[in-house]
């Protein structure tokens, strides 16, 4: 039987995944706040350009403006972007019926980050990333299931994702438990064609992932450097390493051990070539930044385990004035080129 999935957010992820489901016969729908992408995926269906070649087409999807549309989900997936849950999360209540699940796909550190922790800070609610605890008040933590994001896309075009690598969706319940649900998510995520891991440490995964989004990000959208400049300019490699040391620091404090040296994560970064990060993606579109998700987050829990990180401070206030400027213009920056 067709598990019910409604993605919230139809962009490069949620596009992805939930084109990935339906391709595979499960019943999707979308929530989408864009009119022009809504109206195509509801006119044409939702295209797939995949990396490797084919360009796939999900027919059999719809695409809705309010959440009280689709009805009560078997699972719902938060696919906008972490500054952007606070204002969807009262409504997601109606999509909920008893046993919902829902899974989340932000980059960075999660709001649910302690709960279900364990320890000093079991229970505690990040700041960063929920200020006014509307996420925390709307979205019941024994519904969450966690989601490691490792594919790249980007949308081309409206009802249209260009698929560019990656087909990696790790899943974890909070307290690590293997769950019937995680392991019917898990076969329903292989079933589409797409890799995952049940993970008994999620949280490790989410840090391993974000250990190079805190640097490699804020560093492009300061800079316009793509990945490789990044990691072979001298002065930017020495500070993106200053800010992951910071950041393992941090992390072993609260019970993470990395599986992978520094020189290999920036190894891994340095072979992705002349990648633009999304947050420079964002810079160059005039979009709100990541920066709380991906920088504020581990700013705040190197505040809570008293640990030093005056790199990642610096990088982070630039980030944050860089993106106030931006808001307060209404404006986006891009490199001209000159004649």
């Amino acid at each position: 039987m067709a598990m019910k999935i409604c993605v919230i957010g139809a962009g490069a992820i949620g596009g992805l995944l939930g084109g990935k489901l339906a391709l595979a016969g499960e019943d999707v729908t979308f929530i989408e706040k864009s009119a022009a992408h809504r109206d195509a995926i509801n006119k044409n269906g939702l295209t797939l350009k995949m990396h490797d070649g084919p360009t796939l087409l999900a027919k059999n999807v719809h695409a809705f403006a309010d959440m009280g549309e689709p009805g009560p989900q078997d699972m719902v997936v938060i696919a906008v972007k972490a500054q952007q849950i606070a204002a969807v999360a009262p409504e997601i209540k109606k999509l909920c019926g008893p046993d919902t699940s829902i899974m989340t796909l932000q980059n960075g550190l999660p709001w649910w980050y302690f709960k279900k922790h364990g320890g000093p800070f079991d229970g505690k609610r990040l700041n960063s990333v929920d200020p006014t605890g509307v996420i925390e008040a709307n979205i019941d933590p024994d519904r969450i299931i966690g989601c490691v994001v490792f594919p790249a896309a980007s949308v081309v075009a409206p009802g249209v994702i260009q698929h560019e690598e990656g087909d990696r969706f790790s899943v974890g319940e909070l307290d690590g438990r293997k769950s019937n649900r995680i392991q019917a998510i898990y076969n329903m995520i292989v079933g589409a064609g797409l890799k995952s891991f049940i993970l008994d440490n999620v949280r490790a995964e989410i840090w391993l992932k974000a250990w190079g989004n805190l640097s490699f990000n804020p560093i492009s959208a300061l800079t316009h450097a793509t990945m490789v400049d990044i990691a072979r300019y001298p002065q930017t490699r020495e500070l993106s390493v200053k800010m992951m040391e910071e950041a393992q620091n941090v992390a072993n404090k609260l019970g993470i051990t990395f599986r992978h040296t520094i020189e290999k994560r920036m190894a891994g970064a340095e072979s992705v070539g002349a990648h633009k990060t999304s947050m420079l993606q964002d810079v160059e579109a005039g979009r709100a930044l990541e920066v709380e998700a991906l920088v504020g987050s581990i700013v705040e829990m190197a505040r809570l385990t008293e640990t030093p990180t005056p790199h990642i401070d610096a990088v982070y206030a630039c980030t944050k004035l860089l993106d106030k400027v931006m808001t307060d213009a209404h404006a986006a920056i891009a490199l001209k080129t000159l004649n």
